[in-house]
């Protein structure tokens, strides 16, 4: 049982439950004076007016008051043993397609570096310099991406690089110090950035729906201080803010911004949206309450967009403070509440993007300079994008062909 579940049943126990017409429940807060509608009309996707089932969409407390209520009436002798076995749909299953499933993960690393291959192959070369000659700049970004994919230290990766440059994808094998000189070069971040755009263009046509959010990245730094009230040493770990948007059907990246750890969202917004847009068709974009402004609604409407951004507890739709596309999607919400959730709630994709970009590649940076550890992040998010580009080569049937234009 899980904690919703127990605090259900104590509010089916204490409370007083009402019905409210046929099909709906009227259940007061634990923690308030407030009350909240539990609609059953649809016994499969049960509803409340509460902002926990609002946020998640999943059945909360006052929905499992309700069917613990139901049960326990329907029992004249009070037997609480029936509710014990009552179940409430969780939530949507879909079906995997198991063969294509199988197919990219057996053949994922062979198909992942003919795919980085492909990406790097047509970079231009570095004009030559005086003293020892540099490692190609197709090179770098290959062994750099390469290794983040692998997860496994330097030296351990030289047995993947020998055998990458045997399949003839890199020029030569290069010592393992090369790799942490390469994420040291500060040249190379807007070309990782424009290689996550490139990766992303052979889903365009399938991407129309987007969302945006933020998450850190832990470095292996370590900030120390003296703790003067205390009287004892303390530290903290130093981490990385990615802010990324995101297709909701395949997950992959289409646009990034590195900031200040302790940065605001807000700002990296209409960036990332523009930065999409250059190379997709937006329909709809959704974000939580940390990009609710005016100028970001306006920048979706821009770009032929339609915006669904949560709002925050003190957010009005007054011309006073609000511009009109803001106002728009403020009236949305409080007149189609059930239809702007559904669109908004799309944003959960996003936060699987990160999930499956740190389930993966790690969560943490093994970078020691600031450069390095940018680059090493963009690293992190090109390989997500060729891995997904693996998966829906088989899901979808596409064969990707990068640089076209």
């Amino acid at each position: 049982m899980n904690p919703r579940e127990e605090r259900g049943k104590q509010i089916a126990e204490t409370a007083r439950i009402r019905p409210y017409g046929e099909t709906r429940w009227l259940v007061p807060s634990q923690s308030s004076t407030a009350r909240y509608y539990v609609d059953l009309a649809n016994v499969d996707e049960p509803a409340c007016t509460c902002p926990d089932f609002e946020e998640r969409r999943l059945p909360c407390k006052h929905i499992y008051a309700v069917a613990y209520f139901v049960v326990r009436e329907q029992n004249p002798d009070g037997s609480t043993t029936v509710t014990e076995t009552l179940t409430v749909t969780k939530r949507k299953t879909y079906k995997q397609n198991w063969p294509a499933y199988n197919a990219a993960q057996t053949g994922e690393q062979d198909r992942f570096q003919v795919l980085l291959h492909d990406l790097c192959g047509k970079l231009p070369a570095i004009p030559p310099k005086p003293g020892r000659p540099p490692l190609p700049l197709s090179d770098a970004l290959f062994i750099s991406t390469f290794k983040v994919y692998s997860t496994v230290s330097q030296r351990r990766f030289m047995s993947d690089l020998r055998e990458s440059h045997e399949r003839g994808y890199i020029s030569k094998v290069p010592h393992f110090n090369s790799i942490s000189n390469a994420l040291e070069n500060p040249s190379l971040t807007p070309i990782l950035r424009a290689l996550i755009a490139e990766s992303s263009l052979p889903l365009k046509a399938v991407e129309t729906k987007f969302a945006v959010d933020s998450s850190g990245f832990c470095t292996s730094r370590f900030v120390r201080w003296f703790d003067v009230k205390y009287g004892q040493t303390r530290q903290k770990q130093e981490w990385v803010k990615v802010h990324l948007m995101t297709g909701v059907k395949t997950n992959v990246v289409t646009a990034v911004e590195v900031g200040e750890k302790y940065s605001g969202d807000s700002r990296f917004f209409a960036p990332i949206v523009e930065t999409t847009a250059e190379n997709f068709q937006i329909a709809e974009v959704s974000a939580d309450a940390a990009y609710s402004s005016n100028k970001n609604a306006q920048a979706v409407d821009n770009v032929g967009g339609t915006p669904f951004i949560a709002f925050k507890t003190n957010a009005v739709g007054d011309k006073q403070s609000s511009g009109p596309h803001y106002r728009q999607m403020f009236h949305y919400f409080n007149y189609r509440r059930e239809e702007f959730l559904r669109h908004y709630h799309l944003r959960s994709n996003v936060e699987s993007t990160f999930s499956m970009i740190k389930r993966k590649f790690g969560d943490g940076l093994r970078s020691k300079t600031d450069t390095a550890m940018l680059n090493e992040t963009l690293c992190k998010i090109l390989c997500h994008n060729l891995v997904v580009l693996i998966h829906e080569i088989h899901e979808l049937g596409i064969e990707p062909v990068f640089w076209q234009a």
